[in-house]
């Protein structure tokens, strides 16, 4: 009774503490004016807007305050309600029904989604001419052959269509350049791309007609770097005259497949940045012609880049053909949320098969390739289909222009102007002077003998891609970028891509996936370091402490944007690149990583001193630990062992990457199981002490892993000491069951953690938790069910991992290409798995080990979202396979039928439809952050920490490729299998939600949102907690907690980075920063639980320049995504508004 008793009085003290904060927040309601609704300062002028403002306010305030006494009462009923009594009197204990009471967080919090900010997710939008689910649902993709144009049709004219208005074709000078594919970057860039620039400068000046275009500016800035001002000089002028124009202007042209959309948008913003400061240019044209199908993202990641127009080549030949029929190969892409035209972004989509020479002036590749001056008689490169290029003479110039000309007009009849695109190049194309000559001299004389002949009406020129875009804008009589009358308007993307009968390229979602994962945690370092030292450099200016911090730091931060830009390149996240191509990514990689940890404990260090002034930093000697570290490029990381010490504490800093509080589990490994936590301020807290495995029988004996409940500050850093003690009550240890066949082995335990063998038997067994209970198969160890705390009936959520070998014909799957021979086969294995049990007061888990994978179900027995899913990793190693694909296939009685639902880039919600008339590999697409099933009752999402393929080939079913292992090319040019497979650890988070009161009428729209639960659940397994562990054992200057946002950013808003911006010197920061906010959009129609975090919404609403506590606001102005167009800046104490999905850019000084 004495501990009813104290919860008792603590729940009624908190109670009051609640009541009366409600009265102050009144209070100041009433008199603060920051909490007006306002922009500059400026009251609104009608008393009735005022009132109505309050009023609003008030409710949310009660709203809060009820949320705040319900939780009060809900963690007073748990602690009195659970039938026993702490034998110590003491929390944390085990009740009579297994499950583990904790200790109250005194912290109540509450949620608070405002209704206006729910409706944008069920708002009904105008239907578009073009919705890429409803195409792909009419299409036969029967695959007829058309002719000369295999994948299209016969394309005829009336020889006098262009008598009133003359034909005018652009002929567009292009190399593709990939960063990496065949040979590595630096390779490629000594053997051929070097030489293409050196051309260039020869040959576009040679002829001011003469016009070429260029993409990737890793290449381009590695040019300029090494040569002088004066060959920067004429470069620049070719630009300025618009001989040379850069198109999208990233740093490499990314994958849009796997691709998360901040390393999407900060590569772009580093090409930006880099011709912004160097060229004084900004890109108005996108250009995308080898991205293995195409994202609904990329249009609006230009568009709020300003860029006006876009092209786009690999999509579906039924597709491309479809389009072409209707003449749509060039429409206004909009997205799907949008309820206006605000995101329209003008596209040209190229009809043939390929982007090279062959299939890009016209319908027949016989023809057209005769066009093509470089592979004149003599060269090492010829037409496949036997009739050479003939160079052009005066004898010959009418035939071949006319010829010529036939093709033009046959491909212009697919689109809607007379306006014509007609690119000429080819992969690493132009990087020998005799082809400027072959390509330029054959084609002027064409176009002299074209432009001086009236009666062919035409009008016939080199040209940029956006002067082919002004062209089509001037011939319709509208602004760049503005909608032409009766153009289409498309919702959608472009996955899978096939380019050929079934050949889907859907391989290439899984393909290495050791290095999607790496990449990931890369992007999750790099954002986390570009934060903490934007804060710390604003900190340090704020203080006059410049000369003393490691401001050099900077240069790290630059070489890390850099080479994971690079990794986006579409031959390198995708894993469509040779080893030795992919060593040289990793290496680059693992040196980012290393410099970004630098980053981030430098940061760190500095952030949380008391006392700044003792503030001291030493190259040779960090202050801080790194969390991990990884031997190799291709090795897994290796946490940080903490030696504790008798007679001193341990500091242990730990980093929250993400914009609210966080409630979770920090584990780290220590050596000595007599083990203490406690807070910055003394408070000792529950501890579960676990054993480190090193195989599936085998303890480490030197090393033990400790988990505590921690509440972390929003981007903050929090500070705990470890002290090696004797036990304390509030250290428990974990209690381990191995459930193995007779004859396994021995398993010897570690003392004092206690240790059991069981004999495994065909009995379910279970673990649970304070909101969960799952339930797993006796015989594989793998789950089964999942029992929510409030619900009596369990759901079959049930796991099995299946295994693709590849078809038996020619042609098989590859890098790029999934072709599977046939449905996937149950994954078998002679022995009975491995099965260890661990349960404790926060945290239980389930690890099965089979031969070639050990899967890890875990659940976390803590309040709030770490809580409420299921944390699954999966460590795969199938190196001794050959044409094998590992698939973890998750099976349960939702009702989804042929519906499910994919992220693109983490950034939005494709609906996907499982189609029978298409092949098994066309049905799956990307996962880069997610994908759902649903029915009217519930949605069950699994989220991801890496990229991956993924389908639902059944009712209730969700499938994802883990790794694949191929032993031979797929004819896409690289040349080689996937050989070089790494033990590689998946990371995953299932989430089962309830729909009250949904509709499957509104599920077949073509929209769909994450909830706010599932919003946060993605941000927390993609940044995880860093642990950093204090260096010195003894001499620690006092340290604090670092909070420094005062209060944590409404739960709809994403910061997305805080970047600081170069100075003229790409080395050093400016004393400019970049703020990049993204507001979500929410489905809350989905049930919303307790979060863990106050959580509250604002309409879009929020004040920067109270955003960082500690620092004034001297700049807030509002910029392009990729800070090249600058608005008006707004009063530094204005309040910005976004809308939902909306991303804003916005130059800060901040000090």
């Amino acid at each position: 009774m004495k501990l009813k008793k104290q919860v008792t009085v603590c729940g009624g003290a908190i109670f009051c503490v609640a009541v009366f904060s409600l009265y102050l927040m009144l209070d100041k309601v009433q008199h603060d004016p920051a909490r007006r609704q306002n922009t500059g300062g400026n009251f609104p002028r009608s008393q009735i807007s005022v009132l109505q403002n309050r009023i609003e306010q008030l409710e949310q305030l009660l709203e809060e305050n009820h949320q705040i006494i319900s939780h009060i009462k809900d963690s007073v009923l748990e602690l009195t309600d659970t039938g026993a009594i702490s034998p110590s009197g003491h929390l944390p204990f085990r009740s009579n029904n297994g499950s583990w009471v904790m200790p109250f967080d005194g912290r109540p919090t509450f949620l608070s989604l405002r209704p206006r900010d729910c409706q944008f997710a069920q708002l009904r939008r105008g239907p578009t001419e073009l919705q890429t689910l409803d195409v792909n649902s009419l299409l036969s993709f029967d695959n007829v052959d058309g002719g000369v144009w295999k994948q299209g049709f016969e394309i005829t004219y009336e020889p006098g269509e262009w008598d009133d208005e003359p034909l005018q074709v652009f002929v567009v000078p292009h190399s593709h350049n990939d960063p990496g594919w065949i040979k590595t970057f630096d390779k490629y860039y000594s053997d051929q791309t070097q030489h293409i620039f050196n051309n260039m400068l020869v040959k576009l000046a040679e002829d001011p007609r003469r016009k070429f275009i260029w993409s990737e500016i890793s290449f381009f800035a590695k040019w300029w770097e090494s040569v002088d001002i004066h060959k920067q000089e004429a470069m620049r002028k070719l630009i300025q005259n618009g001989q040379l124009e850069m198109v999208t202007g990233g740093w490499v042209m990314p994958d849009e497949a796997n691709t998360h959309y901040f390393a999407m948008i900060d590569q772009l913003i580093e090409g930006h940045q880099w011709l912004e400061r160097n060229l004084g240019i900004a890109p108005r044209s996108g250009w995308a012609i080898d991205p293995f199908g195409h994202s609904a993202t990329m249009p609006y990641v230009l568009k709020q880049a300003n860029l006006t127009s876009m092209l786009i080549q690999r999509v579906h030949y039924s597709i491309k053909k479809h389009f072409a029929a209707s003449r749509s190969l060039e429409f206004m892409w909009r997205q799907a949320w949008d309820q206006g035209s605000g995101t329209d972004m003008f596209c040209h989509m190229m009809p043939f098969y390929s982007y090279d020479v062959p299939h890009t002036c016209g319908p027949d590749p016989k023809i057209c390739c005769q066009f093509d001056f470089k592979r004149l008689p003599g060269s090492r490169v010829n037409c496949p289909w036997k009739v050479p290029p003939k160079a052009i003479v005066d004898t010959n110039v009418a035939e071949r222009a006319n010829l010529l000309l036939d093709q033009y007009r046959k491909k212009s009849k697919l689109f809607r102007s007379k306006v014509l695109l007609v690119p000429l190049g080819d992969d690493f194309r132009y990087d020998k002077t005799v082809e400027w000559d072959q390509q330029f001299q054959n084609y002027q004389r064409l176009f002299d003998y074209m432009n001086s002949h009236p009666e062919m009406h035409v009008q016939a020129q080199f040209g940029t891609l956006s002067d082919y875009f002004n062209a089509v804008y001037k011939a319709n009589d509208v602004a760049p970028g503005t909608r032409p009358p009766d153009f289409p308007v498309l919702n959608g993307d472009f996955f899978s891509y096939a380019d050929r009968e079934d050949h889907y390229w859907s391989g290439f979602f899984t393909s290495r996936p050791f290095y999607k994962n790496l990449d990931r945690v890369l992007e999750s370092h790099l954002r986390g370091a570009e934060i903490l030292y934007s804060l710390a450099l604003a900190h340090v200016r704020h203080s006059g402490m410049e000369s003393r911090y490691p401001v050099s730091d900077y240069s790290l931060l630059t070489e890390a944007r850099r080479n994971v830009a690079l990794f986006q390149h579409h031959d390198a996240i995708t894993g469509t690149a040779k080893e030795a191509v992919v060593i040289d990514y990793g290496n680059r990689l693992l040196r980012a990583l290393v410099g970004l940890k630098r980053v981030i404990i430098n940061a760190a260090h500095f952030l949380v001193m008391k006392n700044r002034d003792v503030y001291r930093f030493y190259q040779s000697e960090p202050f801080l630990e790194t969390d991990d570290r990884r031997a190799t490029q291709d090795s897994l990381p290796q946490r940080t062992l903490i030696e504790l010490d008798p007679n001193t504490p341990r500091y242990l800093v730990v980093f929250n990457p993400v914009e609210q509080d966080r409630l979770c589990v920090v584990t780290a490994l220590v050596s000595s199981p007599h083990v203490r936590v406690l807070t910055e301020d003394g408070q000792t807290l529950p501890v579960q002490l676990s054993a480190q495995w090193s195989s599936a029988l085998q303890v480490n004996a030197e090393v033990y892993q400790v988990s505590f409940m921690a509440r972390l500050p929003a981007l903050g850093l929090a500070v705990y000491h470890l002290y090696e003690t004797a036990d304390s009550p509030m250290t428990m240890r974990s209690e381990t069951v191995m459930r193995m066949a007779p004859g396994t082995g021995a398993v010897r335990g570690l003392d004092p953690l206690p240790l059991r063998m069981q004999i495994a038997d065909a009995q379910p067994f279970f673990i649970n938790s304070q909101a969960l209970s799952l339930g797993f198969s006796g015989t594989t160890g793998l789950l089964e069910t999942i029992r929510r705390k409030d619900e009596s009936q369990e759901m079959r959520v049930q796991f099995q991992f299946v295994t693709y070998g590849t078809r038996p014909s020619k042609d098989k799957s590859g890098a790029y290409l999934f072709l599977p021979d046939g449905r996937a086969k149950p994954y078998t294995q002679r022995e009975a798995p491995v099965v260890r049990v661990v349960e404790g007061p926060l945290f239980s888990e389930v690890v099965t080990h089979f031969q070639h994978f050990q899967q890890t179900v875990c659940i976390h027995n803590v309040p709030g979202v770490e809580g409420l899913s299921l944390d699954v990793s999966v460590l795969v190693d199938i190196r001794d396979q050959a044409n094998k694909e590992l698939a973890m296939r998750v099976t349960t009685d939702i009702q989804s039928e042929d519906t499910f639902y994919t992220d693109l880039n983490g950034f939005q919600i494709q609906p996907r439809r499982y189609f029978h008339k298409l092949p098994l590999q066309a049905n799956f697409y990307p996962m880069p952050t997610m994908a759902y099933i649903q029915d009217s009752q519930h949605r069950l999402t699994l989220h991801s920490a890496q990229a991956l393929g993924v389908t639902s080939l059944d009712s209730g079913q969700l499938e994802v490729i883990l790794d694949r292992r191929l032993m031979q090319d797929d004819n896409r040019g690289l040349g080689q299998g996937l050989k070089d497979n790494k033990k590689t650890l998946n990371r995953f988070r299932l989430q089962l939600e309830r729909r009250p009161g949904s509709s499957r009428v509104l599920d077949s729209e073509t929209l769909s949102f994450p909830s706010i639960i599932s919003h946060v659940t993605s941000a927390f397994l993609n940044h995880e907690v860093l642990a950093l562990p204090v260096v010195a054992k003894h001499g620690v200057p006092p340290l604090r907690t670092f909070s420094p946002l005062p209060t944590p950013l409404p739960c709809d808003f994403h910061l997305l980075n805080l970047r600081t911006i170069q100075s003229q010197d790409p080395q050093s920061p400016s004393p400019f920063t970049a703020l990049l906010l993204h507001r979500k959009a929410l489905d809350c129609r989905l049930e919303v639980q307790n979060l863990g975090f106050n959580c509250s919404t604002s309409h879009g609403q929020l004040s920067v320049s109270s955003l960082f506590r500690g620092l004034d606001l001297q700049l807030l102005q509002p910029t392009s995504l990729s800070l090249l167009y600058s608005g008006t800046p707004l009063a530094n104490d204005s309040t910005v508004t976004l809308d939902p999905m909306e991303i804003s850019t916005y130059k800060l000084k901040i000090c």
